[in-house]
């Protein structure tokens, strides 16, 4: 696990949180994002800023995708929710939309000012909900 300082505390980002600033490419907004809380908050999955129980509807996603594939890698479950195409928190933008327009997909408060259809066109110019899949280790 990775430690970071933050305002003079420590705190140790939980290993899925590692992996999906990385396979959301969050980690290219801050070059250095291992030492930054700001890159992605807790409240991208959770409710509560600090993380843990209750999760949001976005976070619940996550939970039943593991629960219907409970083998499948964690990367593998959030490629498969962003692939279909939600919109977990029913404010009208789909959850990778929203991942590529850097607001929570699990917060109807928080959405894209940019119009949807305007959004959408720009998504799949950058490459698309496919540019989220997760990537595969060499065996």
């Amino acid at each position: 696990m990775t430690l970071l300082g933050l305002g003079g505390g420590v705190f140790a980002m939980p290993q899925f949180r590692l992996q999906a600033i990385q396979q959301l490419h969050y980690d290219k907004l801050d070059p250095l994002w291992e030492y930054s809380g700001k890159v992605m908050s807790c409240t991208f999955c959770h409710v509560n800023k600090q993380g843990g129980a209750p999760w949001n509807v976005f976070g619940q996603a996550l939970q039943k995708g593991f629960q219907a594939s409970p083998k499948s890698t964690f990367g593998d479950v959030l490629f498969a929710v962003l692939s279909a195409n939600g919109d977990s928190d029913g404010d009208g933008y789909p959850d990778a939309t929203e991942v590529f327009a850097g607001t929570l997909p699990g917060d109807p408060a928080s959405h894209p000012d940019k119009p949807l259809a305007e959004l959408e066109q720009d998504f799949a110019a950058a490459g698309g909900v496919s540019m989220y899949a997760a990537k595969k280790t060499g065996k």
